[in-house]
């Protein structure tokens, strides 16, 4: 069967194709009377207008790139189901594309959007202003996430990084946990460096005489799992560790199983994101909460606001708060009056500014 076109819509109402595509498109010039003709025959034909031309004709694409430093996991799974939510919800199309082999791949993978998307998604830890000045063109708007870049030229989307990270450090000492170990994430990602801060800052506040403790790690289970294994090594052991992510919790979590710890009657642990695994393990894990779905949903819909140009002030930065979630992991649910679902941090702030009340 031969594809219908544009022509034959025309050709079948009796109007110019000048006319279809301005029925089709929304756009003036034609009577009420003659749009619907023109609508009538387009479905009636079953036409289907060809994505590039109308792309052509309305300079959109529809579609919106979103580049991230990795696609494995629960905490990129749920970013972009709230990304692809909101997307879907204002008829918008997701590219999605990873970053993870460094910053010349994070440069490929935005050129190779250039002309499909109208507008990025950009969440990298080899992104900075001048890497986007000269792999990003002007003309394409973007929503950094959990970015340190400070331009008025890209929108910055934040998570509470440091004041999550400072609470539940605090929530840990006041729980009795007079030791608290950090597993770090990678060097140079801005979310690990955010929350490291938040550790070393409640630490130096509540616990100034406790050693600071930092081990290495890398967002991931595995570096979970070898740092528990190197803390179990320890004489004495910390009272409580604290995980930059819950991957790594998890994994933590699993070395001191198998190595008969009681968790947390001898270790206390927490994490950070509140992956849906999280409240699953066994203990379920004590974290800060961030509402990940909610976090690619707002990036999206701060873009979709530049697009349609609603927003002038679109082109800033805000802060998501995070809530302290106390599971059994963390031994609070013996002390009186344990923080459960507690919010830290107030909104619209640049990152590493708060949760120090």
């Amino acid at each position: 069967m031969a594809t219908v076109t544009i022509k034959d819509v025309a050709r079948e109402a009796g109007v110019s194709v000048a006319s279809v595509s301005r029925a089709l498109n929304g756009g003036g010039g034609v009577t009420a009377a003659t749009s619907q003709r023109i609508h009538d025959v387009a479905t009636r034909l079953s036409y289907v207008p060809h994505a590039g031309a109308r792309s052509l004709i309305t300079r959109r694409t529809h579609t919106i790139g979103a580049l991230l430093p990795d696609l494995h996991g629960e905490f990129f799974s749920e970013l972009i189901r709230g990304i692809d939510l909101a997307a879907r919800a204002r008829g918008l199309h997701l590219l999605v594309s990873s970053s993870h082999d460094g910053a010349e791949d994070a440069a490929a993978a935005l050129r190779a959007m250039q002309g499909r998307v109208d507008g990025m998604l950009i969440l990298s830890g080899h992104v900075d202003a001048a890497f986007l000045r000269a792999n990003l063109p002007a003309s394409v708007p973007a929503v950094l996430l959990n970015s340190a870049v400070k331009s008025k030229a890209y929108a910055v989307l934040n998570i509470d990084n440091y004041g999550g990270a400072y609470a539940m450090v605090r929530h840990l000492l006041e729980a009795g946990h007079s030791n608290v170990t950090f597993i770090a994430g990678p060097a140079g990602n801005f979310d690990a460096q955010q929350r490291e801060l938040g550790y070393r800052a409640a630490m130096a506040k509540y616990a100034p005489h406790a050693p600071l403790d930092v081990v290495a790690g890398d967002f991931n289970e595995e570096s979970g799992y070898r740092a528990g294994q190197q803390l179990l090594a320890r004489k004495p052991r910390p009272d409580a560790v604290f995980a930059a992510n819950d991957m790594m919790a998890v994994g933590c979590l699993y070395a001191f199983k198998e190595a008969g710890v009681d968790v947390p009657r001898e270790i206390a642990l927490a994490g950070f994101d509140d992956i849906p695994i999280a409240r699953y393990v066994t203990p379920p894990l004590s974290t800060v909460r961030v509402r990940i779905v909610d976090l690619g949903r707002s990036a999206l819909e701060q873009l979709a606001a530049m697009l349609e140009e609603s927003r002038p002030d679109a082109a800033s930065a805000h802060t998501l708060d995070c809530e302290i979630v106390t599971r059994e992991t963390c031994g609070a649910a013996r002390q009186p009056g344990a923080a459960k679902g507690k919010v830290f941090g107030s909104g619209n702030r640049s990152s590493g500014t708060g949760g120090k009340s």
